[in-house]
């Protein structure tokens, strides 16, 4: 068993009770897990298990896929904050779903935690702007050593990786 902390970036619905969570962490990097039995309403992880919150956790992990099972957690930073406003929750859904494109599973990515947490705290207490937008885009392509010094960070990132996530477009018409 595996004790890790993390932030929790995406949640799918695996069965009727339960869902497939997955974290971004420091040391193993993006990690997912079966929380069994969590969409029942007396579960042990009910009102645990919501997207952004910084968890202590424990996994089973799985010998066979990178698909291991939940044990228990414990919610340090819910960052309720990121629900005052769409533009605020549109703007971690796209630090997220960036971050989600750029990193391996289960690959040690402390620099990028370290810009996620940052970035989702900065959102917990403010509204985003175009200059919050492109100074988490350019931390990331610094970070990953991919920012050509000719050319805005975003489109750096969009020629590696050949994407950039669809909540961009939306995020800057709503901020701008």
């Amino acid at each position: 068993m595996n004790k890790c902390e993390g932030t929790i970036i995406r949640r799918i619905p695996l069965t009727e009770t339960s869902l497939i969570v997955t974290w971004c962490t420091a040391q193993h990097g993006i990690i997912r897990a079966v929380a069994k039995g969590a969409r029942r309403p007396k579960s042990a992880f009910a009102g645990k298990l919501d997207l952004f919150y910084e968890t202590e956790f424990e996994i089973v992990r799985s010998r066979k896929s990178d698909l291991h099972m939940l044990r228990d957690l414990v919610v340090h930073t819910p960052r309720l904050g990121l629900r005052s406003s769409y533009a605020q929750t549109l703007a971690a859904s796209y630090f997220v779903q960036l971050l989600d494109l750029v990193a391996e599973p289960e690959t040690p990515i402390a620099p990028l935690h370290d810009l996620l947490v940052r970035g989702l705290d900065y959102l917990t207490d403010n509204v985003p702007d175009r200059r919050a937008v492109l100074h988490f885009e350019t931390q990331l392509a610094t970070s990953l050593g991919v920012l050509d010094p000719d050319c805005p960070a975003a489109q750096s990132l969009a020629g590696i990786y050949h994407r950039l996530p669809k909540a961009r477009t939306e995020l800057f018409a709503r901020i701008s």
